[in-house]
């Protein structure tokens, strides 16, 4: 979708006039049914002021194509200012240009990003060559009238105010500075040359009319490059009721737009019985036979984890559309998708966006952008209040869209050593539900109860000398301190002479992987849908025993926590309620944190009483 879209002289009589910004922003509001601050309006002024210059040549056609904020298909980027022509041989050319206000820029020791003032301080971003290089990217893996018409994407960043220095154009970014050239404020002429080498005669803005109308399927070469991610890799074998519930999905996603109905599957399963692994694999597949897919989730966690194991020879960004999270549904038209792959469908939301003011409901949108959509969900995971993701909800309205409805389960328990046991056992401690596995008799899974946080630590070291999956994890119950103070210290115990950050600020969604990140204590948000072969947990006094009974006191968890925001609100309105729906949460935070290990689950409870509760379990 393009905001504006003109032929050059067009666009230089409205820069002329200075009624750009405000054209801009009118169709802006009207296509994209929102309107934006001030800061980005001024942008538009600025940045396309310089852009005017740059092209105004006489052997740059007054006909040429200008499109301005082209929102990739399938995504929420938009590309800052496109020209479009042919050059000397008629062959088709898009330049495609990305806009910086900046000044300064930092070198990082991270793969095509910078450190830049954005928003008030100094952030990490992506340096402009890659960015702008992977929307081109983006766009030749997903529009057919680029591959099929073989017009070419010349990408480029024009940074009008930065004056040159040793950081910008760095060796270390020689990569991305090959494939998309940077212009500075010095290098306007040298811009001006890069379009004129591309388009030498006017298209009147034909084709990108084309890109813009034109179908969406992935390439076979990038469906190419994700099937070689998974050949032979055992972490995605299908085995046993996972390879019925796969097949059964791929043919429902193959044949959906055929059909008069909508398709609708719902795969229940517990913690590691694979649901991640066939959506996965789903993914690949549905992308291989050239359909329209994204994989799902509201957390975005397992979306980073997983795009990242599938980065072989292609860079992470090359499938960023792939991924997305649960809230990018609210405007799209129906069955605009031939499949939606949901992971951790249980973590689904009524309202999007940051401020919780868009759309209806998840489920609902979902459904409705696609031909056939798969949720894959384990209620028992549900961690948050505002989490709505039940089978009852998905049933609800895949019946008010009069869709066929297809269920299936998941029963078999690969994560816990194999163990269901182990499962059992973790409902009965928490008092969950009452289960026959009353301790770990006969339950093949190491399960241990520690007395001081560092032997956790120390334990968990030792076991991730194995293969890097053994990570330190906790509940919400100290305040993440160092997200502004970058040397403070988060998770405290001063009578252990134990203290640990938060992940968050380092390592973000990726925190499960890194090597480095054994030293940073990951919490609910970064490891629910991922599995480890050992985890630490530590509990917090939000979970306490007490004469035997296993209680839970929200008061305990941090003010930062947001997964119990509008507790004390319900608490008012509706007392049983509220405590019913604290107890479950909690507990199911808890039950989440210590089944994230394959292997083995060792803890610390801050609560001494606690502590011994959970130790008679090994006593006995």
């Amino acid at each position: 979708m393009i905001v504006y879209r003109a032929i050059k002289s067009e666009f230089q009589q409205h820069v002329d006039s200075g009624s750009i910004d405000q054209i801009i922003l009118d169709s802006f509001e009207k296509k994209l049914h929102k309107s934006t601050g001030q800061k980005e309006i001024d942008s538009w002024w600025h940045s396309l002021n310089f852009m005017s210059s740059v092209i105004n040549d006489k052997d740059i056609p007054d006909d040429a194509g200008i499109a301005i904020e082209f929102q990739i298909p399938q995504t929420s980027k938009r590309i800052d200012f496109i020209i479009s022509g042919s050059n000397e041989q008629d062959e088709p050319f898009v330049v495609i240009v990305e806009l910086k206000q900046w000044t300064t820029a930092e070198l990082t020791d991270k793969d095509g990003i910078v450190k830049t003032a954005l928003g008030g301080g100094l952030h990490e971003t992506s340096h402009p060559s890659y960015q702008v290089w992977s929307y081109a990217a983006m766009l030749e893996d997903f529009s057919v009238p680029i591959r099929e018409e073989k017009i070419s994407l010349r990408p480029c960043a024009f940074l009008h105010n930065y004056e040159e220095d040793a950081v910008i154009k760095h060796d270390f970014y020689k990569e991305y500075l090959d494939k998309a050239p940077m212009f500075l404020k010095k290098d306007r002429l040298d811009l001006r040359e890069f379009i004129k080498k591309y388009v030498k005669k006017g298209d009147e803005g034909e084709i990108m009319y084309r890109i813009e109308k034109g179908e969406i399927r992935p390439s076979k070469h990038l469906a190419d490059a994700l099937v070689s991610m998974i050949k032979g890799n055992p972490e995605f074998t299908l085995i046993d009721e996972q390879k019925l519930v796969y097949e059964t999905a791929l043919f429902l996603a193959q044949t959906a737009k055929h059909k008069p109905r909508k398709q609708v599957m719902i795969v229940e399963g517990g913690p590691g019985t694979g649901k991640s692994v066939v959506a996965i694999n789903l993914l690949v597949e549905i992308t291989k036979k050239e359909l329209l897919t994204q994989y799902v989730t509201k957390n975005a966690a397992p979306r980073a984890v997983y795009q990242s194991k599938l980065t072989g020879t292609l860079k992470k960004s090359r499938f960023d559309a792939m991924f997305q999270g649960s809230g990018r549904y609210v405007d799209t038209p129906n069955n605009t998708f031939d499949c939606l792959i949901v992971d951790e469908s249980h973590r689904l939301n009524d309202k999007s966006g940051m401020f919780r003011n868009k759309g209806e409901n998840q489920i609902k949108e979902i459904i409705h952008a696609a031909a056939c959509s798969v949720f894959f969900i384990d209620e028992d995971q549900r961690i948050h209040m505002r989490d709505i993701g039940t089978k009852e909800e998905i049933l609800k309205w895949a019946n008010k869209a009069d869709a066929d409805i297809h269920e299936y389960e998941l029963p078999s328990q690969f994560r816990c050593n194999g163990s269901d046991g182990y499962l059992a056992f973790i409902d009965n401690a928490l008092q969950i539900r009452e289960t026959a596995n009353v301790d770990l008799k006969d339950v093949n899974y190491d399960f241990r109860v520690m007395d001081d946080p560092n032997e956790l630590y120390e334990l968990i070291k030792e076991k991730n000398e194995i293969d890097n999956k053994a990570r330190l994890v906790a509940g919400y119950c100290w305040d993440w301190k160092s997200k502004t103070q970058k040397e403070a210290m988060d998770i405290v115990f001063r009578e252990h002479n134990f203290a640990k950050q938060w992940n968050l600020s380092v390592d973000g969604s990726l925190w499960i992987m890194q090597p480095g990140s054994l030293e940073q204590i990951g919490c609910i948000h970064t490891c629910q849908g991922l599995e480890l072969s050992y985890v630490g947990v530590i509990i917090g006094d939000d979970l306490i025993v007490r004469d035997g009974n296993v209680l839970v006191d929200p008061s305990a968890r941090s003010k930062m926590d947001a997964s119990i925001k509008g507790y004390k609100t319900l608490l008012k309105n509706d007392p049983e309620a509220a405590r019913k729906k604290i107890r479950y949460l909690i507990k199911n935070t808890y039950k989440t944190l210590m089944t994230r290990g394959m292997k083995g689950c060792y803890i610390y409870c801050t609560d001494e009483e606690t502590r011994e509760y959970f130790k008679s379990f090994l006593k006995s």
